[in-house]
């Protein structure tokens, strides 16, 4: 079995594919040779992002991040906290 990522969109956790081959296979032939053009030329440190990059497409997280991100830029409340709160917390 091939490995995958993980990951929550729409409140969902969902399985994508996280090999080269199996997210080449899972995209559209036209986008498929813009993704070996890219992977082809990612440094190294920069493979898996690229890799995750690409296998999220067409799931509807940009369109969630985006939307998180406006919230955020506008000052709303997202229920976030800083990571030193997280540890604060875990540590009482």
């Amino acid at each position: 079995m091939d490995p995958t990522f993980k990951t929550i969109v729409d409140g969902e956790l969902v399985e994508l594919p996280a090999t080269i081959a199996t997210i080449r296979a899972a995209l559209p032939a036209e986008r498929a040779e813009q993704f070996d053009a890219e992977v082809e030329h990612a440094g190294a440190d920069r493979l898996p992002m690229v890799l995750a990059q690409w296998a999220l497409r067409g799931t509807g997280a940009d369109q969630e991040d985006d939307e998180l991100f406006r919230l955020l830029e506008a000052g709303e409340d997202v229920g976030a906290v800083e990571a030193d709160d997280d540890a604060a917390r875990g540590a009482a």
